[in-house]
């Protein structure tokens, strides 16, 4: 299944409620991975009703060889709305992109 979300839907904060708690209550969670020669990432974000988004990365680099280094694991939980804030202010931080494509790259959501 395939969630759409549109600039409108990022730019208000009750639109943006509605659609994380629809989206988390269909999907339970979101995991993803980014990875270099140098670095990997890997995240899970859930919603949990009494916390708000709970966010958990792992983090790491390779040392020569590609052998991983310890992984560091962080654990935070935000609320729904300092989330999307997160995702309207990472948009100055990344010239060209619009909110939908910050949202669809943190999130791996297709936007429209």
């Amino acid at each position: 299944m395939t969630e759409i979300i549109s600039n409108e839907t990022l730019n208000s904060k009750e639109k943006f409620e509605e659609f994380i708690i629809d989206y988390f209550s269909k999907n339970k969670v979101l995991e993803g991975s980014y990875e270099t020669k140098e670095y990997f990432e890997y995240y899970s974000v859930h919603f949990n009703s009494s916390k708000g988004i709970v966010i958990t990365i792992t983090t790491g680099l390779y040392a020569n060889g590609g052998t991983p280094s310890l992984p560091l694991k962080q654990t935070e939980t935000t609320s729904i709305e300092d989330f999307r804030q997160l995702l309207i202010n990472k948009k100055f931080a990344e010239p060209g992109k619009t909110l939908s494509d910050v949202f669809n790259d943190f999130t791996g959501i297709t936007t429209d």
